[in-house]
């Protein structure tokens, strides 16, 4: 079973840049997309019925906003939601699309940015409690779990390029690498550091700025974490940095069936 996640920076720009051609080559049993910015009316058939897959979409209320879609291909999900079955205003934005297949839940979320401003900051720290208490509740039914997309957020120093100079901006501040601290202690698995714990230069997205993917200098801020009893499963985790299209790559998960 893969799984591949991919904040594509607008589906719309993704699919004038070769989308399709890259979901063409891949292998994948699922695809997830974040940042969609575009509801299904305003998309060609290609896109909201895709030969050989089953798309799904949650948009947010704000147009051209945010935005997530999972692709499935071999069978229909058994259950899909959009909520984080808490306060509203975690919904509203179109970051969460969750599939389930029998016990196995898979999550494609955006996580918020915690840029422009201390009210945004607080929001993205809130979804993150708020999407922690939803997985707990998720594991006590029993179920497995994998969260994927983006969260707007590097881990440790090794997960970006320059760890000293960014401390003190979103997506490094103390506060938000501790809400990943968190999902760690409450047994979360952060797949590509377990299998690859001293890689350094790993990285998923980059600035438009200065060339940083020409050299490298980027973050690792999109994962896929899984809950324990899928680790028996896990057999690969990595990124596809050669895809272009957006300011992220790909990144992917394989566990066996």
């Amino acid at each position: 079973m893969r799984l591949v996640s991919f904040n594509i920076n607008g589906i719309r720009a993704a699919q004038r840049k070769g989308l399709l051609d890259y979901v063409a080559s891949e292998t994948a049993d699922v695809l997830m997309f974040q940042e969609t910015k575009a509801r299904p009316e305003q998309l060609d058939d290609v896109l909201t019925a895709p030969e050989g897959w089953t798309a799904l979409y949650e948009s947010g209320v704000r147009k051209g906003y945010s935005g997530t879609s999972t692709w499935i291909r071999g069978r229909e999900p058994d259950e899909m939601w959009t909520s984080l079955g808490g306060e509203e205003r975690f919904d509203v934005e179109g970051r969460v699309l969750a599939t389930r297949f029998d016990d196995l839940v898979v999550y494609n979320i955006y996580f918020p940015n915690g840029g422009q401003g201390e009210e945004r900051l607080r929001y993205k720290l809130d979804f993150y409690a708020a999407a922690l208490a939803h997985f707990e509740e998720q594991r006590a039914k029993g179920r497995k779990l994998i969260i994927a997309g983006d969260y707007n957020t590097a881990h440790h120093e090794i997960d970006l390029a320059r760890p000293k100079e960014n401390v003190k901006n979103t997506g490094f501040m103390p506060i938000e690498r501790e809400w990943l601290d968190r999902y760690e202690a409450a047994g979360y698995i952060d797949t590509f550091r377990h299998l690859h714990p001293e890689e350094a230069g790993a990285y998923t997205w980059w600035s438009w700025r200065a060339r940083a993917r020409e050299r490298n200098v980027g973050w690792r801020i999109d994962y896929f974490f899984i809950t324990p009893d899928l680790l028996p499963r896990l057999k690969g985790a990595g990124m596809l940095p050669d895809a272009q299209g957006s300011d992220h790559c790909p990144l992917y998960v394989e566990l066996e069936d």
